[in-house]
């Protein structure tokens, strides 16, 4: 199978901004702060209140690469595809939402955490295997031990991914990473500490 033509953009940003918040106000501000550092992907999770809402206003700008996370079902995929998703990520193996992401030609992130479970992934026609909880199941040398059995594929893993070990998973063979918390921290959003968020996306920009 040929690689998804947007897999190369993943690529190169190296990291995939996770914003996932209680409250749109915050992840609307969030991702306005993480523009102006200069960042042009961003995954909405499901958490956020009206996430499709979001995903439509950022997918109206050309400039960005927008996706859906911490997506349960069909339904709420096909829902943020048509909202503008170019991409959809799931914490779990579900097949059934492979059939609309092809539909979208957008691409499948299916999580997985062992070898099992990213075998199944890459049956079921996920083109990225996101690789969650990546720090808990062992962090950059789990990663590792995951490309040394599926080599080529595309492994991004999220969930304990920050500035100081950023390197640390590329190196350990990851193509690109999901980085939440650590990268959009709602507490310094709901304190408008502008400037926090904004110094840690530069770390990011720097070692891109």
């Amino acid at each position: 199978m040929s690689e998804h033509p947007l897999i190369g953009q993943l690529k190169a940003a190296r990291v995939v901004p996770v914003v996932r918040m209680k409250n749109a106000a915050h992840a609307a501000t969030a991702v306005r702060w993480l523009y102006d550092a200069g960042l042009r992907i961003f995954e909405i999770t499901m958490t956020i209140p009206d996430a499709p809402a979001l995903i439509r206003e950022l997918s109206s700008d050309p400039a960005l690469l927008v996706g859906a996370g911490t997506v349960p079902d069909a339904a709420t995929a096909d829902t943020c595809l048509r909202a503008g998703a170019r991409f959809v990520v799931s914490p779990w193996v579900d097949p059934d939402l492979v059939a609309p992401c092809r539909a979208a030609g957008a691409i499948l992130m299916s999580g997985a955490t062992t070898p099992t479970e990213v075998r199944a992934a890459l049956k079921a026609g996920a083109q990225v295997v996101k690789v969650f909880p990546a720090a808990s199941a062992g962090g950059p040398a789990h990663v590792k031990a995951l490309t040394s059995v599926f080599p080529g594929i595309v492994f991004c893993p999220t969930g304990g991914v920050d500035p100081s070990n950023l390197d640390a998973y590329l190196s350990a063979g990851a193509s690109f990473v999901g980085m939440g918390g650590k990268l959009v921290d709602e507490g310094l959003v709901a304190a408008n500490d502008r400037a926090a968020v904004m110094a840690v996306a530069q770390q990011i920009l720097v070692k891109a």
